[in-house]
């Protein structure tokens, strides 16, 4: 999951959802899949270049442009997956996380930052669902506030068999919550961040619920990261087929994709690119 674009609380910027990334789902191999996600990374920067808006970028590596509204978001990152000559929804797809703890006011979720409003659960909903058929989304992340158990769930019900709906804010890498959230199907997939449940152990327990029950698990970074590259050899050893680790730019988050660049290298002919969305 390569985090291309930034808004939210990572960005002083008008987009009111935090991230916006892309997946190589087409790539063939792991170098492939950074190449075809680097591509699009720098044909973003000429786009958004191009139509005048600015190409610093936010807290993980992602371009951070005062857009006019949360869709253009999607709609340059599509332009870009095309200018870099791929296809979207073949090559490849979009996932968000939009942190919607972040913007949630008292059980509403105030789009504040772009003006487009207040919502509710059932509106949030309505968006997603629009916006996975028209931007080619394949995961979303966080999508409802972290007590929204309700709006996890009826999400999940409508679009889990189509989608991977993934919990962070809603599960902390804690097994107690993930249990609860099997049981009540809130969701079908955990972000998994070593340092936010403090051990390798207590991890790996988290992941193996996430196996038992047939759920997705994506190995992850935080904010404040540094050049430590261990989790590129933990998401290798886990073999869920999915990391995020931020954009292509910033050293604290290149040095993961080098280091899986090398695993890869190292592995020669054994290794196997276990990509979950593979089509």
């Amino acid at each position: 999951m390569m985090n291309i674009l930034n808004g939210g609380k990572h960005a002083e910027n008008s987009v009111d959802f935090q991230e916006f990334m892309v997946m190589p789902i087409g790539a063939p191999t792991f170098a492939e899949a950074l190449r075809y996600g680097a591509e699009t990374f720098h044909a973003l920067k000429k786009i958004l270049s191009k139509k005048g808006y600015a190409v610093g970028v936010g807290d993980e590596g992602g371009f951070a442009p005062n857009l006019k509204s949360n869709d253009e978001a999607c709609e340059v990152i599509i332009e870009a997956i095309q200018a870099a000559g791929y296809t979207p929804g073949k090559d490849i797809a979009l996932a968000l996380d939009p942190a919607a703890s972040s913007f949630c006011e008292k059980g509403t979720y105030v789009l504040s930052k772009s003006g487009q409003g207040t919502k509710t659960s059932a509106d949030m909903i309505a968006i997603y669902k629009n916006w996975v058929e028209k931007y080619h989304i394949v995961s979303i992340e966080d999508g409802f506030d972290e007590n929204d158990w309700e709006g996890f769930k009826s999400f999940t019900a409508e679009v889990g068999n189509k989608i991977q709906v993934v919990g962070d804010d809603l599960f902390v890498t804690n097994s107690k919550f993930v249990d609860r959230g099997i049981k009540e199907k809130a969701a079908n997939a955990v972000l998994i961040k070593l340092n936010q449940i403090g051990t390798v152990t207590e991890t790996i327990d988290t992941i193996n619920l996430c196996r038992k029950a047939g759920w997705g698990y994506i190995i992850s970074h935080r904010s404040g990261e540094t050049e430590d590259d261990f989790m590129a050899d933990f998401a290798v050893a886990m073999g869920g087929g999915q990391i995020k680790t931020g954009s292509a730019c910033r050293s604290e988050r290149i040095c993961k994709y080098n280091r899986l660049l090398e695993i890869e290298h190292e592995l020669g002919k054994a290794a196997l690119f276990g990509n979950p969305f593979k089509r």
